[in-house]
């Protein structure tokens, strides 16, 4: 066994702040009143009933909004049909590749979550609009996934520069400019990608 570096240290911590906010996200849903059986969402009653008291009615959500904000709205819902496509052209990618490869397959339904129609406060547009950014930034998420351990499998180097918002498996790449560690764990680093 060898001597814990300064990064395995860090990884440590972040691992523990990590179980904290865990922690805390439990604490929050149970002052919130819900819980989750068999996959869905339940809310005890008198929350429930205080939500639907609480929410504004189509009309007046949109006497409220700018009108540029409105004209808006094409652009952003024209983005669908893109993303649907990568969605397909994705999953397809890692149906195919990723067996070849030996990479366990990313799980869908992890990252694209659809539930904030259980929330009775919102209207029946803001539910759209919540359903369209869950899958939109649930996608983003399952892509990054997938690239990620592509990226770990065939080129697992870190960058010179630092990379805003890296994905999860690019911490353990080998650092820019050591050659002897690319390759000694480039193997190790694809081993861990088995299911």
């Amino acid at each position: 066994m060898h001597n814990p570096t300064p990064l395995d240290r860090l990884r440590e911590t972040l691992a523990a702040l990590e179980a904290e906010f865990d922690a805390e996200l439990d604490e929050r849903r149970e002052r919130l009143k819900y819980r989750i059986e068999q996959g869905r969402v339940r809310f005890d009653r008198e929350v429930l009933a205080r939500h639907r008291a609480t929410k504004v009615r189509l009309g007046e959500f949109l006497a409220a909004t700018r009108p540029m904000v409105v004209l808006t709205a094409p652009v952003i819902y024209s983005l669908i049909l893109p993303f649907a496509l990568m969605d397909l052209f994705v999953s397809l990618y890692q149906a195919i590749c990723f067996p070849v490869y030996g990479i366990a397959k990313v799980c869908r339904r992890d990252h694209i979550v659809i539930d904030r129609h259980h929330l009775a406060y919102l209207n029946g547009l803001q539910k759209l609009n919540c359903l369209y950014c869950s899958y939109c930034n649930g996608l983003i998420g399952y892509v990054r996934e997938i690239a990620g351990r592509t990226e770990q499998y065939w080129c697992p180097i870190k960058h010179a520069r630092r990379v805003a918002g890296a994905h999860d498996q690019y911490r353990d790449f080998t650092d820019y400019g050591d050659a002897e560690a690319f390759r000694t764990e480039s193997q190790p680093l694809r081993d861990r990608l088995r299911g």
